[in-house]
């Protein structure tokens, strides 16, 4: 019986999809390609930002136009339920997170980029802890050191024992701890899944259809190409929904700062 060549065996892809040396021998060891391509999105919204609004036009055109559409979505969507009257003071930091956290995404399913910067989650950790420290900062100006963890620990209306004995642990171990956590980890899960998932599938294709074509096996590559593109179309609406949530969770946890009785 002959031996089965290491060829033959489909591999399919793990989590080794996620690891990046650096770009060329002797490279310092943070200069990865996720770090370029981080740098290169920030580069490239500058570059349309300054494009679509260093001359703006009384009737918008092309970037101007597309840039007049991104702005009102997040003014009105995002900052305004919950900041109110301070939306417009805090859009520059909002807009900016939802871009940028949108392009980021975006170059998972841009061909010959093909990695979502947030799938790595020192990325997301980064803005989650700028979100989380404006939150205390501005929770502890606002109302005070003793009320804003009054505030937190002993809502109105929750029977002061109940409160000692349960919520206000759970309160401050969520404020403290987990809030950044969690507000960093669901960018990045959903990043992290929805870049093996289409890795899989355009793997399984690959090999069943070009690789290592058989009478059986063509039909299930087949299949995995179609699979492998609907699942971008589905990709780019979670990538647009992450960057969404995220930014509306951080207009939630600067307002709650804000206006603790709202």
């Amino acid at each position: 019986m002959p031996a089965i060549l290491a060829s033959d065996v489909f591999t399919p892809p793990d989590v080794g999809l996620f690891d990046f040396p650096p770009l060329w021998s002797g490279a310092p060891y943070w200069l990865t390609k996720p770090v370029v391509l981080g740098l290169a999105g920030v580069a490239v919204l500058c570059v349309l930002a300054w494009a679509a609004f260093a001359r703006p036009a009384l009737v918008p055109r092309g970037l101007q136009n597309a840039g007049e559409y991104g702005y009102p979505f997040v003014r009105d969507q995002v900052a305004r339920p919950f900041l109110g009257a301070d939306a417009d003071r805090w859009m520059p930091l909002l807009l900016s997170l939802f871009l940028l956290i949108l392009l980021w995404n975006l170059f998972g399913v841009v061909p010959g980029l093909q990695f979502p910067v947030n799938a790595r989650i020192s990325f997301p950790v980064v803005f989650a802890l700028i979100v989380y420290v404006i939150k205390i900062y501005l929770g502890v100006r606002h109302q005070g050191l003793k009320g804003y963890l009054t505030g937190l620990m002993f809502p109105p209306g929750l029977p002061k024992p109940l409160a000692i004995a349960l919520f206000a642990p759970l309160e401050l171990l969520y404020t403290f701890v987990t809030s950044p956590f969690t507000h960093a980890v669901r960018l990045f899960a959903n990043m992290f899944a929805g870049h093996l998932l289409l890795a899989f599938f355009s793997a399984v294709g690959f090999w069943f259809v070009v690789e290592h074509p058989t009478l059986p096996g063509v039909p299930v590559g087949i299949l995995s190409v179609v699979m492998a593109v609907l699942m971008t179309g589905l990709e780019i609406f979670i990538q647009f929904l992450q960057a969404f949530l995220f930014t509306m969770l951080a207009a939630m946890f600067i307002g709650g700062s804000l206006h603790p009785d709202h």
